[in-house]
């Protein structure tokens, strides 16, 4: 289902443009992803820690954590894992880990604003979150573990 939702994703974004004059804006996820301040929202202070990569830092976060991020969640959930083996409840968008540069257009315009990122065990994910953070993005988020880490946690898992 999920496969069937990124194809129609891609042919929607792909048609407009093959016939001239594509919205820009048709393709942005719908629902409040512009998130106020980076790490100040609701449930999320001090949450996390920084990785530091070679373009800046992005923050790693429990599945715990991730939980009570998503009871007020005003960001968008990338399931960054290639193939497809699963989702968690409120994933908003699959991107491979190795064409998140290529699918700019699925993600918030504005640079700052958080975008939270996974896997099915953390090393795709990781590897999408050091692309946004050298693409310039400021607030980019990334589940330790992964979905692994999600299951070992007792947290449901959707399309598997």
């Amino acid at each position: 289902m999920k496969r069937l939702l990124l194809l129609t994703m891609l042919l929607g974004m792909l048609l407009p443009s093959a016939c001239g004059g594509a919205n820009d804006q048709a393709n942005t996820p719908t629902g409040n992803f512009e998130d106020p301040a980076p790490n100040t929202s609701a449930g999320t202070e001090n949450v996390g820690e920084q990785v530091s990569v070679a373009s800046g830092s992005y923050i790693r976060v429990s599945p715990d954590e991730l939980q009570v991020m998503l009871e007020d969640k005003n960001f968008p959930l990338v399931n960054t894992h290639i193939p497809f083996e699963g989702d968690i409840p409120g994933t908003d968008l699959s991107i491979p880990y190795n064409e998140i540069d290529q699918n700019l257009g699925l993600l918030p315009t504005d640079m700052d604003a958080r975008i939270v990122l996974y896997c099915r065990t953390g090393r795709m994910s990781t590897e999408g979150a050091g692309t946004l953070v050298g693409l310039g993005y400021t607030n980019v988020w990334e589940l330790e573990g992964g979905m692994i880490a999600w299951e070992e946690e007792g947290l449901p898992l959707e399309g598997v």
